[in-house]
């Protein structure tokens, strides 16, 4: 069967699964549409929780980021699985105890006021739609390849089947999406990066063959990585800090930890389980599910650039001749993913250090040159790096690594089309969880508990309904207009979920002398200023003010690291207003007690 014939089948049933599932498990109360009843399993909570968690920066665009990054690629790593340590320890069981529905709602209930809930949804609706444009754009990252439709196109068609599941099935319908989606996205992972281990190394197992010795005999994997980019003009992968400062490295895997621990859209997954000790449970069970995939990650990004360097340079690394160039290029090409500018017009494809366009390609709409390869606008001049024989002629989407890596290896049609369908269900699980968050946050926090409390459980829902299909539009529209990469753009909504939730969240379980003051005007500093940041180097929905480059940056950290010092900030300012201004009351102060002490079961 031809690969897109069996891409749009295999694509196909997954999505009819999904749907099959929502109608199955659509909500009919506002119980069932916010917190699925709170009557969900621990293990299959655990594996939503997972599926929610695990995005299209987990599944698309971290293995790209590790394979070009190397070793700093490690931050990503370590902050989300650090975060969910923290996010599993420190809140989850608490915020289960405390009953609720949402995150805003436990911040106006513990903080005693309205304008906290509100500022809370604030920075919630700040965060979520953050993060859900990195899902979007996977979404149509994956449609534009294996569908063959624009990227563009390819988001609209993402838009309309999360339409159908979160605005129908809320979260009971979201959940149990979830769990198969899960199950797709981590056989969709695993199999092909099985298969590029035994083809390296000769070891089944990912992470056995990423120190494995390769079946050619040149050493290691990581050996003949390193040689190979030493080659090549690049820093050595297993070499610290070659594009990033230490102090940039930590801060971002800090952002990555504490931003993990404040996302709404996971911590309400704690309030769908019957009982505290459940929520324990599902922690731990998510872990173990979030691991299968972290565990393989490193594995998959060594060997996708390592098969990526050796298929576009040739076995002589002299470079490859465009018209021997393999399909997936010129299909990523296509897609407007990879580009080629022949520099020194000897029609050979070349990789190496070096930037070989101005920025990212500005096509020259579908005109094509002498060789048949897209026009671009904005080449480089294309010197040689020194000690490197020719030019970097090539521009690489980090986010198509991992989806490009099973035809770069020449692995079987069925298993390209498996990680087209993992790759969505990636995206389409988080994207959902965040689209849910928002239409319960205007729902529930501002409709009928702050503006309209007379308002009637069944117009609630259909707010609620009518919220996620207002928010899925704007997702789309940031979708289509994302400021970095896919891994980038979602640690720019950690940075925020650190800096503005995090801190007020920890104190409110942990501190009874933090009041309300404190609170509002913590979480506002924090989210202005990590916002603003994010804003004047990135230019969301505006142009960036400076240069994105260190030399700007405040302490040499970048945008993607800068909620720590948000958070840093949030923490201070809550501080000094909370002890300048009168304590909370006693009732407020016994509920603080109430949430830390436990009971039996």
């Amino acid at each position: 069967m031809e690969l897109q014939t069996l891409t749009y089948f295999v694509v196909g049933l997954s999505f009819a699964l999904y749907i099959g599932i929502a109608f199955w498990s659509r909500a009919s109360s506002t119980s069932e549409f916010y917190v699925a009843g709170k009557g969900i399993h621990p293990i299959a909570n655990g594996m939503a929780t997972a599926a929610d968690w695990m995005s299209a920066a987990s599944f698309i665009s971290m293995a790209g980021l590790i394979a070009f990054l190397g070793y700093e690629g490690g931050m990503y790593l370590m902050g989300w699985t650090g975060g969910y340590v923290l996010l599993a320890t420190l809140l989850a069981p608490y915020l289960r105890k405390f009953g609720k529905y949402t995150v805003p709602e436990f911040i106006g209930d513990r903080y005693y006021s309205q304008l906290a809930r509100v500022v809370a949804v604030v920075c919630l609706i700040f965060i979520s739609f953050t993060y859900v444009a990195g899902q979007m754009r996977g979404v149509g990252i994956v449609f534009s390849r294996f569908l063959e439709v624009s990227v563009d196109n390819g988001l609209f068609i993402g838009m309309g089947i999360v339409f159908i599941y979160a605005v129908l099935g809320g979260m009971k319908g979201i959940t149990y999406t979830q769990v198969a989606q899960y199950c797709v996205l981590i056989f969709a992972y695993t199999v092909p990066a099985i298969f590029i281990a035994l083809q390296t190394t000769g070891f089944a197992l990912p992470q056995i063959a990423l120190g494995a010795e390769v079946i050619d005999g040149s050493g290691t994997l990581l050996a003949k990585l390193d040689r190979s980019l030493l080659d090549l003009g690049f820093g050595a992968y297993t070499a610290p800090f070659n594009d990033k400062s230490m102090i940039d490295v930590f801060a971002i895997t800090l952002a990555l930890m504490v931003g993990t621990a404040g996302l709404p859209h996971v911590i309400v997954r704690f309030f769908t389980v019957p009982k505290v000790r459940d929520a324990r449970l599902s922690a731990g069970w998510a872990l173990v599910f979030i691991a299968i995939l972290y565990t393989t990650a490193p594995a998959v990004g060594a060997l996708a650039r390592t098969n990526m360097i050796h298929t576009v340079n040739g076995v002589e690394q002299k470079g490859t001749a465009y018209k021997e160039i393999p399909d997936w290029f010129k299909t990523w090409e296509n897609a407007g993913l990879i580009a080629w500018y022949d520099h020194n017009d000897d029609g050979h494809v070349q990789y190496a250090a070096g930037s070989a366009f101005e920025g990212k390609p500005q096509f020259d709409g579908d005109k094509r040159g002498k060789h048949g390869e897209r026009l671009v606008k904005n080449p480089s001049e294309g010197k040689p790096v020194e000690n490197v024989a020719f030019a970097n002629e090539i521009y690489v989407d980090r986010d198509i690594m991992v989806l490009a890596n099973p035809e770069i290896a020449g692995l079987p049609n069925w298993v390209i089309a498996l990680i087209a369908a993992g790759g969505i269900a990636a995206a389409l699980s988080t994207a959902a969880g965040l689209l849910l968050v928002i239409s319960v946050s205007v729902s529930h926090d501002l409709l009928k508990s702050t503006f309209t409390p007379q308002i009637s459980e069944k117009n609630e829902l259909l707010a609620g309904r009518i919220a996620a299909a207002f928010a899925i539009g704007i997702a789309g529209y940031l979708g289509l207009h994302p400021p970095a990469f896919v891994a980038q753009v979602v640690a720019f909504a950690f940075g925020l979920a650190a800096s503005s939730l995090f801190p007020v969240i920890l104190l409110g379980i942990f501190s009874k002398r933090m009041n309300k003051w404190g609170a509002i005007c913590g979480m506002l500093t924090g989210l202005v200023f990590t916002s603003g940041y994010i804003i004047y180097f990135k230019g969301v929905f505006i142009a960036p003010t400076v240069a994105n480059i260190p030399e700007n940056w405040l302490f040499g950290i970048s945008p993607e690291g800068i909620g720590s010092v948000g958070m840093v900030l949030n923490f201070v300012v809550a501080y000094i207003v909370s002890y300048l201004t009168p304590a909370p009351p006693q009732e407020v102060q016994a509920l603080v007690e109430d949430i830390r002490v436990p009971k039996s079961f």
